[in-house]
């Protein structure tokens, strides 16, 4: 692999990585989940506006029969994920939340398999199973029995499953526009409905907390934004295969940044059942019958 793609795709993995911890401290220092989406995506909108004035850039414009789909992918890779993520880490930690957004790929699996008619080998269909038994058991870990799990585990599953849905169908759209026009476009569409919590956000940021503001600006800068200018730059380097696997320390960067700034770790249970997930995701990703690929705007944290 390229050295120069190795290290924009790690900074990349660090940034989203660290997103879950910024939304926790964000939400516990006098944001609500609806004003902190918002805000977020106000920055990032605005910067990829900025983005597509850039000299050399030169922003196609959809052409007219993508625009639904645009939209339509938008509102469930952004609009979907971020609601149910964010309103999700009010009742879960952040490393359980970047567990879960972890064993997207076994959704991705699946939708594929179901939707693009891929074929999985006996191994392949192991390793999805070994990846649910993770998924259940990080939930378990939030609450004293299969029959207490938190709520938000249920809300970052939803999240997952859109990302998935968002990856697989977003596929025939990279072949016509270059993965930053693409991202701008969904972040637009995807801006939309969080238009609806615009009541009372200038009161939530004059009362939040200093570190919750700069935990917002944060995560609209630089996972909202530039991790995918540079994840799109690393891609322009080397192929999404080689470097797909560097996506799977995420969740080990939600943890360890979580403990660090805000003192919070996830159950042990929950831990055991993150590197389950992570398992089942890598047997699939590796002895699976088609190889699994993660695309440079699969994820939007």
């Amino acid at each position: 692999m390229n050295k120069k793609a190795i290290i924009l795709a790690t900074i990349t993995v660090f940034i989203w990585g660290s997103s879950f911890a910024c939304i926790s401290a964000s939400l516990h220092g006098g944001y609500s989940a609806g004003h902190l989406i918002l805000f977020r995506f106000i920055i990032a909108s605005f910067l990829f506006g900025v983005i597509a004035f850039f000299p050399g850039i030169n922003f196609q414009l959809p052409r007219k029969e993508d625009i639904l789909k645009i939209l339509l992918l938008g509102w469930i890779g952004i609009s979907v994920y971020h609601i149910c993520v964010t309103h999700g880490q009010l009742t879960i930690s952040a490393g359980t939340s970047g567990m879960l957004i972890g064993s997207a790929p076994i959704f991705t699996t699946i939708i594929a398999v179901l939707v693009l008619k891929e074929r999985l080998g006996k191994i392949g269909w192991f390793g999805l199973g070994f990846g649910f038994v993770g998924i259940l058991l990080i939930g378990i870990g939030t609450g004293d029995s299969i029959f207490n799990i938190s709520p938000g585990v249920f809300l970052v599953i939803i999240a997952a499953i859109a990302t998935s849905i968002f990856f697989v169908y977003q596929k025939s759209l990279l072949l016509k526009y270059n993965p930053i026009e693409l991202t701008a476009y969904f972040t637009w569409a995807g801006t939309i409905p969080f238009l609806v919590f615009a009541p009372g956000l200038l009161q939530d940021i004059q009362h939040a907390t200093l570190e919750a503001n700069l935990s917002a600006i944060y995560i609209g800068i630089f996972p909202t934004a530039v991790a995918y200018l540079t994840w799109a730059i690393a891609l322009s380097m080397s192929k999404a295969s080689s470097l797909s696997s560097l996506l799977y320390a995420e969740p080990v960067i939600a943890i360890l940044v979580a403990w660090i700034w805000l003192k919070e770790l996830p159950a042990i249970l929950s831990i055991v059942g993150g590197l389950i997930a992570i398992l089942g995701v890598l047997i699939v990703h590796l002895y699976g019958r088609n190889k699994r690929l993660i695309s440079n705007n699969s994820r939007k944290n």
